[in-house]
Formats: structure tokens, C-alpha cells, sequence
């Protein structure tokens, strides 16, 4: 909390880290469960996870490249990368695939 306090120049409301680990559970979670039944709300949530977890969990431009953290790090923040980017070619897909299909006419009913 100090450390973006004194880089953003504003004071932070106290958070309590039980409540942001329990909402990226929540993301990860949820998102996944609906992501594994095709649904781009899920998407979007892992989306959310990933962009909000990634910079904060993998620093690695905070090591030295000689020193070995800077490897693991950076190999993770890349694999979350390439995971966030198969997630928007994901939501691309099933959007064009969404305005492709035709727009179903009302069937007329024959009456004798």
C-alpha cells in the first residue's frame, strides 16, 4: 500500500489481503468453470485474473537478468502472456462466429 501510495501520489483505502485473495480465487475459479462450458463471460473474468495478477505476481523488472529469480519470473509472466492473448483470440473467434450466423426468419404456418 505505501509502495503505490508514494508512486501515485494519492492515498490508498486499506484493503484487507483476506478479501483479495478470496476475489482472485473467485476469478480463477468461477472464470474457469464458465470458460470450460464455452461461455465468453468466463473469458472475460480470466481475462480480468490474468491482467490484474500477472504484472503484481511475475516482477520480473524488478532482477537482475544474471540472477536466476529473473528466469522463473520471466518464463511465468510469459506463459501468462501467451494465456491472455489465447484468451482474446478466443473471445474474437466466438464473436465473428456470432455474426455470421443468419439471423433465423419466422417460420410461416400452413393453414388449410
Amino acid at each position: 500500500m505505501k509502495h503505490v501510495s508514494s508512486h501515485l501520489g494519492i492515498v490508498v483505502p486499506h484493503i484487507e489481503m483476506k478479501h483479495v485473495i478470496a476475489s482472485t480465487i473467485y476469478l480463477k475459479g468461477f472464470g474457469g468453470i464458465l470458460f470450460i462450458f464455452s461461455s465468453s463471460f468466463g473469458a472475460y473474468l480470466l481475462l480480468l485474473y490474468l491482467a490484474l495478477i500477472t504484472p503484481v505476481m511475475y516482477d520480473f523488472y524488478n532482477y537482475e537478468v544474471e540472477k536466476p529469480e529473473f528466469a522463473q519470473l520471466f518464463s511465468k509472466f510469459a506463459q501468462n502472456l501467451a494465456l491472455f492473448g489465447a484468451l482474446l483470440f478466443f473471445l474474437g473467434i466466438k464473436n465473428s462466429i456470432l455474426r455470421r450466423q443468419p439471423k433465423k426468419k419466422a417460420s410461416k404456418s400452413k393453414t388449410n
